[in-house]
């Protein structure tokens, strides 16, 4: 069964694509026809690359590992921290840390910085600074919200990063490509699809079109989550079933022992 189908994405305006004079080439299998100088991105194919995307996605929450959802452009961020903290996965929404990743062991000790800072608030140690430190740590801390706030339950690198317009995230696409980690995106018009193990060919400025994709692929992660979830009680309930028996049988040696302990008594 499709995830979305080609009418919600038509009417979301998923297949506007960019100007004609600033098309990558490389894009060409996506494109339906040009209308108006305007290139119009084939609906029938994003349909299938929607639906591969989220079976990989799928597969990668299934597997208990995590996905960070990347969108610095105004129009996504809103939508992306929305969807991404539905399924509790990490996500940047402002702007792109250099060496988020391939840098990951520097950016855990700003994350633990702000834990520290937290701390201090905690044990009443923060009550006994001046007032201009107060001021000073707040301030740190507050910028430290506001770029890695959303990252801060990152404790190991993702297994996949799902950007939206990939000629703006071109330096954490890089940075995943370096580490071999794989690359979901939603491509348009001017963007190179190559870049993306699984690209999704649609607009990436409308912000229908944005939600209906993330809407999908979410929706994907959250079956993932399930199922682990799932997986994982049946197979407690299949170990508590089998450790019943044993203690059953325990139970029965027992008293054969004590009734056989009775006879000789008498």
């Amino acid at each position: 069964m499709s995830r979305t189908n080609f009418e919600t994405l038509l009417e979301a305006g998923c297949h506007f694509g960019h100007l004609k004079r600033k098309w990558n080439p490389a894009m060409a299998p996506y494109i339906f026809m040009e209308r108006n100088g305007i290139h119009i991105i084939d609906l029938h194919k994003t349909v299938a690359k929607i639906d591969e995307a989220a079976e990989a996605l799928k597969a990668i929450a299934k597997g208990g590992r995590l996905i960070l959802f990347v969108a610095t452009k105004k129009q996504a961020k809103e939508i992306v921290a929305d969807k991404a903290s539905s399924v509790n996965m990490p996500y940047v929404t402002e702007r792109w840390p250099g060496g988020m990743l391939t840098n990951f062991q520097t950016i855990r000790k700003a994350v633990k910085k702000m834990a520290n800072i937290d701390k201090l608030t905690a044990d009443g140690t923060f009550a006994n600074l001046s007032k201009r430190e107060i001021l000073q740590i707040s301030r740190q801390r507050a910028k430290l919200e506001k770029n890695l706030g959303s990252i801060a339950d990152l404790k190991r690198l993702p297994a996949a990063l799902f950007v939206v317009d990939v000629c703006k995230e071109h330096i954490a696409v890089k940075e995943a490509h370096r580490l071999g980690i794989p690359v979901f995106g939603i491509v348009d018009t001017n963007a190179d699809p190559n870049c993306c193990d699984f690209a999704i060919p649609a607009n990436d400025d409308a912000t229908k079109s944005i939600e209906v994709i993330l809407d999908a692929l979410c929706g994907a992660v959250a079956e993932g989550i399930e199922e682990r979830k799932l997986e994982k009680a049946n197979d407690e309930a299949q170990a508590q079933g089998e450790k019943q028996p044993r203690r059953n049988q325990r139970t029965r040696v027992e008293k054969s022992e004590e009734a056989a302990a009775e006879e000789t008594a008498e």
